[in-house]
C-alpha cells in the first residue's frame, strides 16, 4: 500500500474564522489573516495525529494487489467510491461499482468484493490497484470534542506567538487538549 494522496482539498474548516474570533476574545479584524492561518494549521496537525479527515475531501489509495483495500483516511463517505486497476496488460481499467462495496470494522474502512464476484487479473506493479473515495464529514458532522480541540490548539498558538519566551515557564497544550481527542486516536497494532 502507498501512502494516500489528498486529490481534493476540503471547501470548509472544522471551526469557523467567527468561532475562532469568539473564542480567543478578539473583537476586531486586524489579526484575521493570522488566525485563519492558525485555524489551518491546527486542523492539518489534528488530522495528523489523528490519520483522519476531518471535513470532506477527496483521496487516493494506491495498492499492489486486490488482497485488502484498506482506506487509510476516514471516515469513508459509502458514495463516491471508484476502483481503478492495471489489467494483466498494464491497461487502466475502471471496475464496475457493482463488484464491491465498502465495509468498516474497529481499525477503519475497507473495499470489499460482492458475493459471487471475483477480482480481475492485475500488472504487477506497486500502484496496480487505485481506490478514489471521499473521507470526512460536512462541517456541522464534524465532532463536537474535535472542533474544541481545534479552538483550544487555536488559542493556545494565538496566545503564544513566539517559539521561545523569556522569563516564563514553558507549558504544553493544556490537558484538556489530549483528553478530547484521546476518544479518537487509532489503536496501533
Amino acid at each position: 500500500m502507498l501512502a494516500p494522496v489528498r486529490t481534493d482539498p476540503p471547501q470548509e474548516t472544522p471551526v469557523s474564522l467567527d468561532e475562532v474570533k469568539l473564542h480567543c476574545r478578539a473583537d476586531f479584524d486586524d489579526d484575521d489573516m493570522l488566525l485563519e492561518g492558525l485555524i489551518g494549521a491546527a486542523t492539518a496537525h489534528l488530522e495528523k495525529v489523528l490519520d483522519m479527515a476531518l471535513v470532506t475531501q477527496g483521496w487516493r489509495q494506491q495498492f499492489d494487489s486486490f488482497q485488502c483495500l484498506r482506506l487509510a483516511k476516514g471516515p469513508v463517505q459509502d458514495d463516491g467510491i471508484i476502483v481503478e486497476y492495471r489489467d494483466a496488460e498494464n491497461v487502466e481499467q475502471t471496475l464496475t461499482g457493482s463488484a464491491y462495496y465498502l465495509l468498516t470494522d474497529s481499525m477503519g474502512s475497507f473495499v470489499a468484493l460482492e458475493p459471487g464476484q471475483a477480482w480481475p487479473a492485475i500488472s504487477s506493479r506497486p500502484d496496480a490497484v487505485s481506490v478514489s473515495y471521499v473521507a470526512g464529514n460536512d462541517v456541522e458532522n464534524v465532532e463536537p470534542a474535535l472542533k474544541t480541540a481545534i479552538l483550544l490548539h487555536v488559542g493556545h498558538l494565538y496566545q503564544n506567538r513566539e517559539a521561545v519566551t523569556v522569563d516564563a515557564v514553558s507549558e504544553f497544550l493544556p490537558l484538556g487538549y489530549e483528553a478530547l481527542i484521546w476518544p479518537f486516536k487509532k489503536v496501533g497494532v
